[in-house]
């Protein structure tokens, strides 16, 4: 399958946001918006946005970060090890608050359905890390528009403050799935027990998956310190048969 690589601006309440669109094949299809980890689009998740396209979706990859320009790149290897980098990198994760993942999220699924070829009614999202919360939020904030939502080594799930995103469950009306590496100190058991008691209040169809004895960023695959073949390998059959299913 030959799959096609473009570029787009998406235009939100706050400014562009530079993106890249993965299609392979032709024909009508689902869409997968693909929320990064804290590290930004680089080529890790380039490829793993082409090989989601290559099992069919359109798939929209967007740079997050784009309020904060040209930021240099981060080492991956050193950077919770410098704390100048650590403090820049934490800014950048906390400058994406619930509010603006609802204003992008909502801009990005319009740059979705905009497109020609796409299911409208067929979206679903995924991301890992700080892109695993975004994901769950986009699904509450907009519970009209997105049909399925993972999460891979999501952080900040359950929080105890007014946005944490578990707060959303009963608005939810996509098919959820989480993948939680063991043990995470960002995603807890006890967080897990909350989150699994909101979405089970809420009647959300959702499943909890524990990658036991992987680290958080286990499916990404520069992230060497936490990446794992085997369980990044057991992420995409994952994705492949939660979106088969949910997509469809």
């Amino acid at each position: 399958m030959t799959t096609h690589c473009d570029e787009i601006d998406i235009k939100t309440a706050d400014g562009v946001a530079h993106a890249w669109t993965y299609r392979g094949g032709a024909g009508q299809r689902a869409a997968v918006l693909l929320y990064t980890d804290a590290y930004g689009v680089r080529p890790s998740m380039h490829d793993m946005a082409r090989r989601l396209s290559d099992l069919g979706y359109f798939v929209l990859l967007p740079n997050v970060f784009y309020r904060d320009g040209d930021y240099p790149p981060f080492d991956i290897a050193t950077v919770w090890n410098d704390p100048s980098e650590r403090g820049r990198l934490m800014a950048l994760i906390h400058s994406l608050t619930a509010e603006r993942v609802a204003i992008d999220g909502g801009a990005y699924l319009d740059a979705i359905a905009a497109q020609r070829d796409v299911r409208k009614d067929r979206i679903g999202i995924t991301g890992y890390c700080m892109g695993g919360r975004m994901s769950f939020l986009t699904a509450g904030l907009h519970p009209d528009r997105v049909r399925a939502a993972a999460s891979f080594h999501g952080g900040a799930l359950v929080t105890d403050e007014p946005d944490s995103p578990h707060l959303l469950a009963d608005r939810v009306k996509a098919s959820l799935y989480f993948g939680i590496a063991d043990p995470d100190a960002s995603c807890t058991p006890a967080n897990q027990g909350v989150l699994a008691s909101a979405l089970g209040a809420a009647h959300v169809e959702y499943r909890i998956e524990l990658y036991k004895g992987k680290k958080h960023g286990f499916a990404v695959t520069d992230n060497v310190a936490a990446h794992d073949h085997d369980a990044a390998e057991r992420h995409w059959r994952r994705l492949e048969s939660f979106f088969g299913e949910t997509l469809a």
